[in-house]
């Protein structure tokens, strides 16, 4: 019984490596917005627009859509920050500019309270235009993929796969040189697939806390309370590194702000 046991375990690790199915968790640690799914049909959570190209707003626009068949309901709204992206409570602020050659692409950070529950307060989507103005990156397939995988990450996810060499998933939580899949005849990556949706549902299937804020993960109090920066851009000002992406770059950083908040940065590095 042990060894038939043992051959099918085998048999059935094969078959996933094969077809490239993803059964493990890539929940975002323990973060997640204080929104139950009824609430966010009501009262979406709202993406600001604060993009400066057609391209990025198409592409926020595809993100949008293909989020919102997940369980957390979002809508595209005015942005409300400025070249900068300074976050806004109760919202994500999605922007893109030339915010230098510091190395990554795009970068999700949310401000979260600290604790059992780490209730999301605010976040912000940065795209750097640094790179993205370069041929190798300047083109829909790439900004669709950065886009969704950013806006994926603060809505509490990770990512399925951080290999950029090997078959795509079919979703933009696994890392690709090959976005649209056209160079090597390969699922596309620009679009979430059904695994993150059932890790969504999984994220947001339980009901609310009383801790943490309340509301949209953000409280009551004004922006200030939580401690919003002017600029957090720089590697320097994320903090410590808590993990590594596969290439053993540091991809996770955590800034403690002494008042109960801690402020969370996914980086996506450029190739």
């Amino acid at each position: 019984m042990n060894k038939y046991i043992s051959s099918v375990s085998a048999v059935i690790l094969a078959i996933s490596a094969i077809t490239g199915v993803v059964y493990a968790d890539h929940a975002w640690g323990k973060y997640h917005w204080n929104i139950s799914t009824a609430q966010s049909v009501t009262s979406p959570l709202a993406l600001g627009d604060n993009l400066n190209t057609a391209s990025w707003k198409a592409s926020l626009s595809d993100a949008s859509m293909d989020w919102n068949v997940s369980v957390l309901k979002n809508q595209i709204v005015a942005g409300a920050s400025n070249a900068n992206c300074d976050p806004t409570l109760g919202r994500v602020e999605v922007c893109n500019n030339a915010y230098g050659d510091n190395g990554w692409l795009g970068i999700a950070q949310v401000w979260a309270y600290r604790g059992r529950e780490s209730h999301i307060a605010q976040a912000v989507v940065k795209l750097n235009d640094t790179y993205f103005n370069l041929p190798e990156y300047n083109t829909a397939p790439w900004k669709n993929f950065v886009m969704c995988q950013e806006v994926g990450h603060v809505f509490g996810l990770d990512h399925q796969d951080e290999n950029f060499s090997n078959t795509n998933l079919g979703t933009c939580m696994d890392y690709t040189s090959d976005p649209d899949g056209t160079l090597l005849g390969q699922l596309n990556n620009e679009h979430p697939n059904q695994h993150d949706y059932d890790m969504m549902a999984s994220i947001y299937a339980h009901l609310n806390g009383t801790g943490g804020g309340g509301g949209k993960g953000g409280g009551k109090g004004k922006p200030a309370d939580i401690g919003i920066h002017a600029a957090l851009n720089d590697p320097a000002q994320w903090g410590q590194a808590v993990a590594k992406d596969a290439q053993g770059r540091d991809s996770q950083f955590v800034r403690n702000l002494g008042n109960g908040i801690e402020v969370v940065t996914h980086v996506f590095w450029a190739q």
